[in-house]
């Protein structure tokens, strides 16, 4: 029994379809843990759908799928100086951010990042007249631009990438091919027909593989069911429990992400006062699972273990049998499932 991935892969592929329909020359981005899926299995959809190119997190990640998708490959993860060398084949594109970067790269595929308004990392404005000369020693594949998902200062992802376009082309620099993250369809259309002789080229790993929420689904299947009394002491710590009802063990624990949760941005006063809530049983160890029984998310009875986790069902509630699946809502790039299903 196990944590198990349940894709509605007809529903899957026609979003991927629909992505691509908005985003011609998409570069779809294969990084972490494949997006909940896996390295191989995006491979394998990036292949069957025609994509010359895959973006990969790391040149690890490069050498791990190389074997799995025969087009070009991008490391999105800027090259340094004394980096542990990774044997690659030559269709492995480098991104680097700095100058020093595109003087360790002699005669490699390079694609350039300049500093956008993420301030992460990318050549600045005024290293661009060293840049002319850096870039004959190496085979630029083009420039790259990655922009904030929200810009609550109210300016344009647009301008923001025009305002590069000028200063590139002021510095006599090529700009065959720019590659763009986090912009909409309408902004990338906009921009191909202000600059029809340069191809753009949106680098989407979330939206492409993830934005159909529907399209998959995480389950648990439940390996135990015990009947407790209120009273009764249970787990590694001999806590009591709190009222009549079962002890639940379910697939899936820390080993699969379960219980692990990546930072959230708060927007606005009701999020943060469930924050400050959620914190606040936790304290008195009441933490919220993400599995769900006859309707409702099931608190656990105790932290999850590495490979299960143990929830308390009320007795007021349907007595939960062993075989039966929880849906669990689990977020894809922190998660690893036991096994897969294509429905």
């Amino acid at each position: 029994m196990a944590l198990t991935l349940y894709v509605d892969t007809a529903r899957w592929r026609a979003h991927h379809k629909h992505v691509l329909e908005q985003f011609p020359g998409i570069v779809p981005v294969c990084k972490g843990n494949g997006y909940g899926f896996g390295h191989e299995r995006l491979a394998e959809e990036a292949t069957r759908f025609g994509s010359d190119i895959l973006a990969v997190g790391t040149t690890y990640e490069a050498a791990r799928i190389k074997d799995w998708f025969s087009g070009d490959l991008l490391v999105l993860t800027p090259f340094r100086r004394g980096e542990e060398p990774v044997p690659l084949p030559d269709r492995v594109i480098r991104s680097v951010s700095s100058l020093d970067g595109v003087h360790g790269l002699v005669g490699a595929r390079v694609v350039i990042e300049v500093m956008s308004s993420m301030k992460r990392h990318g050549i600045s404005e005024q290293e661009l007249p060293q840049l002319h000369a850096a870039i004959e020693d190496v085979r630029l594949e083009g420039f790259a631009l990655h922009l904030p998902l929200d810009r609550t200062d109210g300016s344009d992802a647009v301008e923001e990438v025009i305002g590069w376009m000028d200063r590139l082309r002021a510095a006599r620099l090529p700009l065959h091919t720019m590659f763009v993250s986090h912009l909409k369809a309408n902004e990338l259309a906009r921009l191909q027909q202000q600059f029809p002789q340069t191809r753009f080229r949106a680098r989407i790993g979330t939206n492409l593989w993830l934005g159909d929420h529907e399209a998959t689904e995480y389950r648990g299947a439940i390996l135990d069911v015990t009947a407790v009394a209120k009273g009764d002491r249970f787990g590694y710590r001999q806590q009591k429990v709190a009222s009549d009802g079962w002890l639940v063990v379910v697939a899936g624990g820390t080993s699969h992400g379960v219980g692990l949760e990546a930072p959230k941005a708060l927007h606005g006063m009701m999020p943060r006062a469930k924050g400050v809530a959620r914190a606040g049983l936790a304290t008195v160890n009441r933490n919220l699972s993400p599995f769900v029984w006859a309707g409702k998310q099931r608190w656990f009875a105790e932290p999850p273990h590495m490979q299960v986790s143990i929830l308390f069902v009320p007795s007021d509630a349907q007595e939960p049998r062993v075989g039966e699946e929880l849906v669990a809502h689990l977020r894809h790039t922190t998660t690893q499932f036991d096994r897969m299903v294509d429905r």
